[in-house]
């Protein structure tokens, strides 16, 4: 019986001893598990993660002056001037029939170089100074006007630029003696002289005479510009005046309506024919 007795004290005391260790380690185990969760949250933490695209600062609108100054606006007619020294603008048509064929330059020294000459209608695009400078680039009538036959080698025949150059100098003496806008004058000098009946030739029954007939406002203005040019060109063959000198002179006398100009008494020779064939 004592031996039982000491038996079962010892397993008591066993069984303390090992309850006694167990709760010890529980602890133990316990801290070590914090430690590794607090050691393995750094790590997860400290893990390198994917690549994120940078975005990009959002560009400010720029202001509204500078938008305006990035802005690079076309060049208008108010900021280019004929030969660089007249105003494009501001120019008066009285005859609002022939406002659609006066094509106002667009640029310091008007020429298309031919670009539309295969359009129809292709004088309509072409401002009326080069119209006018392709009727002085001619080498002669070769028939009586004004008493003289003019015959000439060619010497303005596809010199565009320099017979530009020469209108260019006619408009500095029309701006001396008139102190106005010299395309204002040009444009006063055509409406002064364009014709408004014409005659043309029918055959009837063997027999030929003038009708009288209406002509378009494109040849009115074409019939001008050729009479200009032409009163231009006659008063300055064998004669010591300059080009320029003469188609100033024309043009001035045009623009004032005088009959001493050469375009004003051909409109009134081409209206008296058409009022006699009526």
């Amino acid at each position: 019986m004592v031996e039982k007795a000491s038996v079962s004290e010892n397993e008591s005391k066993q069984v303390k001893k090992v309850d006694e260790a167990a709760s010890e380690a529980a602890p133990a185990e316990a801290g070590a598990a914090t430690q590794s969760q607090e050691s393995a949250a750094p790590e997860s933490a400290q893990a390198p993660q994917a690549p994120q695209a940078r975005r990009q600062p959002r560009r400010q609108k720029p202001a509204a002056s500078e938008a305006k100054a990035s802005k690079v606006e076309p060049e208008s007619k108010a900021s280019k001037k004929l030969f660089g020294k007249y105003a494009l603008d501001g120019i008066v048509i009285t005859d609002q029939s022939l406002a659609k064929y006066m094509t106002s330059p667009n640029k310091e020294y008007p020429n298309i170089f031919g670009r539309r000459k295969y359009n129809s209608y292709y004088t309509t695009h072409i401002s009326i100074i080069e119209r006018f400078v392709n009727k002085l680039m001619r080498g002669g009538t070769g028939r009586k006007i004004g008493g003289t036959v003019i015959r000439t080698e060619g010497r303005l025949q596809g010199k565009k630029i320099k017979v530009m150059h020469i209108v260019e100098d006619a408009f500095d003496i029309i701006y001396e003696r008139t102190k106005q806008n010299p395309l204002q004058v040009f444009v006063s000098a055509i409406e002064h002289s364009v014709p408004i009946e014409d005659t043309t030739r029918v055959r009837y029954g063997g027999i030929t005479y003038n009708v009288a007939v209406d002509i378009s406002s494109t040849r009115r203005i074409n019939v001008t510009l050729k009479n200009l040019a032409l009163a231009a060109i006659t008063k300055a063959f064998q004669n010591k005046k300059k080009l320029s000198d003469s188609i100033a002179d024309e043009i001035i006398l045009a623009a004032s309506g005088s009959p001493e100009s050469y375009a004003i008494k051909k409109k009134a020779e081409m209206t008296r024919m058409a009022r006699s064939a009526r």
